[in-house]
């Protein structure tokens, strides 16, 4: 289309969304999401990338770079509520019956029959044709030339040509849904504790879409559980990474802390002092990556180890706030969103974590913090947990895209 007329080109309008409601703040956040925008494309070419109002609008400064890719990437940040790949021209009623013609064309190429509306926005006052007017003469061209294809339907119609006239004009049909939200990197740090179930990837993706910016840790017992599980969570993490970025992948060589517990811990706490010693650990990492909360992917009353008794015993054994975003949510509004974000079918790998391979036949389900304290004073906490902290190690998952992703 841009190479049929003279001064017409193709862009994205990207429309935005809590961040409009930030007050002195705003700029802050526009400023975040752009430089994210950025990051996320910044392989597919040079781009203007300029906020206006409730609106962004992304211009490729040279070459031919692919559009649909970039809208695509961009969709997947979280702040961008939806984007529509345009195209502009001059505010022109001739050119812009030549222009709608053209771009009708390619949208009808190789279609059926389909239904229609125009809906037009003149913020432009001085166009001398109304928004109705505007709506209703290019409808009736459309009608005539594509007698065969086309037929007006004012309510949910097959396509719908947005018309919107300011300083240019633009068009456009198609709306790619974004995940809104706030920019990654606007609330601090948290740590995940990430395992391979379909709960912890959700919680990720849900505190990220609040704007923070997560590190991972994963509890690894090799060779009671396998690489492949190992694979598996990092294949998570890689998926995460899509939306939140940078994500720093920390693993703990956990099988000699793992099998002391088991030794020495009464099998009906197992799980309590399993997690206590977990969180012990991330927040000790958490603190050391400057990270200001701790994030699991808990609901309450799912599993032993997650009624209101357990989670307080696991809780009081750090400082740092624990972000439980799951907490209230339905299992199946869980699995909902983790086909959503494309990490369902990674966390139903048959390949069990230590969560679910170090798990008590029949746990307390209602423990108490005398419990807990009992059962730990056949081990030496400390010590256990500055063994974990000596065996972690860090990898950095950086945002790749490839075919289909």
């Amino acid at each position: 289309m841009a190479d049929q007329f003279e001064n017409v080109r193709e862009l994205l309008l990207v429309r935005i969304g809590e961040i409009t409601l930030k007050g002195l703040n705003r700029g802050r956040f526009v400023a975040r999401l752009i430089s994210n925008m950025k990051r996320r494309i910044n392989d597919l070419g040079e781009f203007s990338i300029v906020q206006s109002h409730s609106r962004i609008w992304i211009h490729a400064l040279s070459g031919n770079p692919p559009m649909q890719e970039v809208a695509r990437r961009l969709s997947s940040v979280f702040g961008i509520v939806s984007i529509s790949p345009a195209i502009e021209f001059e505010s022109d009623w001739g050119i812009l019956v030549r222009v709608v013609e053209e771009y009708a064309a390619d949208v009808l190429a190789g279609a059926g029959r389909r239904t229609f509306k125009f809906e037009t926005k003149r913020v432009d006052k001085s166009f001398p044709l109304s928004s109705y007017e505007v709506s209703s003469e290019l409808g009736a061209i459309l009608l005539e030339k594509f007698p065969e294809q086309l037929s007006v339907l004012m309510h949910e119609p097959d396509l719908t040509f947005h018309v919107e006239i300011r300083e240019k004009t633009y068009i456009y049909h198609e709306t790619i849904p974004g995940h809104a939200g706030l920019p990654v990197g606007m609330s601090g740090r948290g740590m995940l504790l990430l395992s391979g179930g379909i709960d912890s990837p959700v919680a990720g993706y849900m505190m990220a879409s609040r704007g923070m910016i997560l590190e991972a840790i994963y509890f690894h017992t090799f060779p009671y559980t396998s690489q492949k599980a190992l694979d598996k969570v990092e294949k998570l993490a890689r998926i995460l990474s899509r939306f939140a970025g940078r994500i720093a992948f920390h693993v703990v060589d956990f099988t000699d802390i793992q099998l002391e517990l088991n030794d020495k811990v009464p099998e009906d706490m197992l799980t309590i002092v399993m997690r206590r010693v977990m969180m012990r650990v991330a927040e000790k990492l958490a603190i050391e990556r400057n990270a200001k909360a701790l994030i699991t992917g808990e609901s309450l009353g799912q599993v032993a180890s997650q009624t209101a008794e357990a989670l307080m015993t696991t809780d009081i054994v750090v400082d740092l706030p624990i972000f439980r975003p799951l907490i209230g949510m339905d299992k199946n509004d869980t699995v909902a969103l983790a086909r959503k974000i494309g990490t369902f079918e990674t966390s139903i790998l048959p390949y069990d974590d230590c969560c679910t391979v170090f798990v008590s036949k029949h746990p307390k389900t209602h423990p108490s913090l005398y419990d807990a304290e009992r059962a730990e004073a056949r081990i030496d906490v400390e010590a256990i947990v500055e063994m974990s902290c000596e065996k972690i190690s860090t990898k950095l998952i950086d945002l790749t895209f490839e075919e289909g992703d």
